[in-house]
């Protein structure tokens, strides 16, 4: 992105917060899911990968209490319909960098399994896009500069790609705000008297 190394950049495993930009906004877009979608949350072999849910099997369930619940099997079956390739063609119009086409083109990376990762930065790019009303805007560290009297003496151009239609950012936005109800596992993130939005991720060690 304008004005970084990436090469310094941290980057960090995702784990579930990988979901609304790999799974749920490019099903939504590719027509493989509606926010009502019913999946069979029940233990599955993928042809010897066999994900689990931290919050145990529900049975059937739609895309909002998937997300609530942060349950993965059904994530992983939304990448098996719509292809981990698809998944990468979007993630990388939001600005993912970190991709492994070849290692990451796999069923895990529908639940944040990853050769290397995502630095914050980019994932907040990538979050972005979804309130943006699925506008990508390249992150920048300003927008101009003013010298003392006012005048524009420096620019930063920003780079836009629609990623996404407003509609379905609009229902993505949507079903992220499950998750701060009751009963979801951001319930902590919510702001009294403002629409909260939250996908939780965890990884080795709850780090």
């Amino acid at each position: 992105t304008t004005g970084w190394n990436r090469g310094t950049q941290m980057i960090r495993q995702t784990g579930s917060s990988m979901k609304p930009i790999a799974d749920v906004a490019p099903g939504l877009e590719e027509k493989v899911i509606t926010a009502a979608t019913i999946y069979d949350d029940r233990k599955t072999d993928f042809n010897g990968y066999p994900p689990g849910n931290h919050n145990g099997e529900k049975g059937l369930i739609n895309i909002r209490s998937c997300i609530r619940t942060s349950q993965n099997i059904p994530m992983v079956k939304i990448m098996r319909e719509m292809t981990p390739a698809k998944a990468i063609e979007y993630l990388e119009k939001m600005g993912i960098t970190t991709l492994d086409k070849e290692k990451d083109n796999a069923l895990p990376l529908s639940i944040g399994g990853l050769t290397k990762g995502i630095s914050p930065l980019e994932m907040a790019g990538a979050y972005a896009a979804i309130a943006n009303d699925g506008v990508y805007i390249t992150p920048i560290f300003y927008t101009k500069g003013v010298d003392k009297d006012g005048n524009t003496v420096l620019t930063s151009a920003q780079e836009k790609t629609k990623v996404i239609s407003e509609q379905n950012a609009y229902l993505t936005r949507s079903i992220t705000m499950e998750p701060v109800k009751s009963g979801g596992t951001a319930t902590y993130c919510a702001i009294p008297g403002m629409e909260t939005c939250a996908k939780t991720g965890s990884t080795d060690k709850y780090v």
